[in-house]
């Protein structure tokens, strides 16, 4: 299962910038996944600092 971003998400880019497989992008308001190119690491949610990022 890809991970997911909610609203917490305060646009820092930390999570995009851990992602090994660019699967995360600057959406409107927040980051997003691509559920597709995700490959369920964990990467993101470790270095998000208010924990929006969490696994589906």
């Amino acid at each position: 299962m890809a991970h997911i971003i909610t609203d917490e998400c305060i646009s820092c880019g930390a999570c995009a910038a851990e992602c090994p497989v660019e699967a995360i992008h600057e959406g409107t308001g927040k980051y997003e996944v691509d559920a597709n190119t995700c490959i369920d690491c964990g990467a993101c949610e470790a270095v998000c600092p208010t924990g929006a990022v969490k696994a589906e």
